[in-house]
């Protein structure tokens, strides 16, 4: 049986600023730091066969914190980099409503409809992923992995793991920086023991 241990890199300057990162990037801050820390320390006895990451430098330094001083591989794969935005990446989300008012209500209320010529749509992201799962099953048939990606990716991933439709891809809970999401994998078939979970952040 194989099982992910998956989360989304910690907080960074740009998600408090409320903008749109996508293939774009920016520091982890302080508590984006200190809340990968805390999952290091919760997946501390877990023993990892392989780190998979996005190479975002947010998600690789995320990875280097919770693998702490352990000796395994780690594979950057660019098929868990966070979805293409194009012209909306560096904007703030209140800069995007205002000027792509329609894409941007078809981004958050009807994501089966969302589109961008110099971008990602949600099913280019599911289809990279089902590329990602699949080439992953063929290389680890047991143990554990931990993998770093990003809120849409994971999100998008979730609608593998349920065989859910892109329209459900917002649907709760929210995928926080450095939450845990976990899946065991058997057969082919997934089973999510436990998704976004955040009880060991710290919040002040």
């Amino acid at each position: 049986m194989l099982t992910l241990y998956i989360t989304r890199h910690g907080e960074t300057e740009w998600n408090i600023e409320k903008r749109m990162q996508g293939r774009m990037d920016s520091k982890l801050t302080s508590r984006g730091e200190a809340d990968a820390r805390l999952l290091a320390e919760r997946l501390h006895d877990i023993e990892f066969t392989a780190l998979y990451t996005s190479p975002s430098g947010r998600a690789a330094e995320t990875a280097t914190i919770i693998k702490g001083s352990r000796t395994i591989q780690v594979i950057e794969d660019e098929r868990l980099m966070e979805i293409q935005l194009g012209c909306w990446q560096g904007m703030t989300e209140d800069q995007i409503q205002e000027l792509y008012r329609e894409d941007y209500d078809h981004y958050r209320n009807s994501p089966a409809l969302y589109k961008r010529v110099d971008g990602e749509c949600f099913q280019d992201v599911k289809m990279r992923l089902v590329s990602f799962l699949t080439d992953l099953q063929a290389s680890h048939d047991a143990g554990n992995l931990l993998i770093v990606s990003h809120g849409v990716v994971i999100k998008t991933m979730m609608l593998i793991f349920k065989n859910a439709r892109i329209e459900k891809v917002w649907k709760p809970p929210v995928i926080e920086g450095a939450s845990l999401t976990i899946v065991q994998i058997e057969r082919g078939s997934f089973q999510v023991l436990l998704e976004g979970d955040t009880s060991h952040k710290a919040y002040f």
